[in-house]
């Protein structure tokens, strides 16, 4: 995995706090927006920590990398790093659909397991949400895991499949389902969660962090 982080000390906590983990490698970090997308290109690493203030503008570096890689580099997962808890930021790593995102913040870096959670979440295509963002992604009449126990045995082995990264047609088959009715499914896991077709937000990872929060 890599690194991006503009403060060295912040950055060589997160370094050695991964690395006494024993559970992965850190191939490289680094301290600026530029320096960081060129090693994640050459490195091609599983997961990608970043910041999401960085040099050189200290603004937005990690929303643009997470962009960029959804694009670029579908199969890279970023986590990435805000010392607020705002509402937009959130919707911006998540707007893109990849479920291979995560938005915590800063101050859970001190807990290694925390990290290290949203480290393998990413990975292996579970989305993840700091529960203090939560709230205002979901909104204060809808709290991550709401509805789930409304959902029918069918459903909740379709919310099951799709938050552990299965696409309509890979549901259809572990399922047995023509892909209408999983289609179907998908829509009323919707309704019951109290997801509202809102294009800013995609709602199948909005119900993939619901099933995450609900099921932990």
């Amino acid at each position: 995995m890599v690194v991006g982080e503009d403060s060295y000390l912040v950055r060589q906590g997160i370094v050695r706090a991964l690395e006494e983990t024993g559970r992965l490698e850190v191939v490289a970090a680094c301290g600026d927006y530029g320096s960081l997308l060129v090693i994640v290109h050459r490195t091609n690493p599983d997961v990608v920590v970043t910041d999401i203030r960085m040099p050189p503008t200290g603004t937005d570096e990690g929303l643009r990398l997470a962009t960029e890689l959804a694009t670029s580099r579908p199969e890279i997962g970023v986590v990435v790093l805000s010392h607020h808890a705002t509402l937009t930021y959130a919707r911006a790593v998540f707007a893109g659909g990849n479920p291979r995102r995560a938005y915590i913040l800063k101050d859970r870096v001190a807990d290694n397991s925390f990290l290290l959670d949203a480290i393998e979440s990413v990975a292996r295509e579970r989305p993840m949400l700091d529960p203090k963002v939560a709230g205002l992604v979901f909104g204060p009449e809808v709290s991550p895991g709401a509805g789930l126990d409304g959902l029918t045995q069918r459903e909740a082995q379709v919310l099951a499949l799709m938050a552990g990264g299965a696409s309509n047609a890979a549901i259809a088959r572990s399922l047995q389902l023509p892909t209408r009715a999983v289609e179907r499914h998908i829509n009323s896991i919707f309704t019951k969660l109290g997801l509202d077709d809102d294009s800013s937000v995609n709602r199948r990872v909005l119900a993939a962090l619901a099933y995450e929060r609900g099921t932990h």
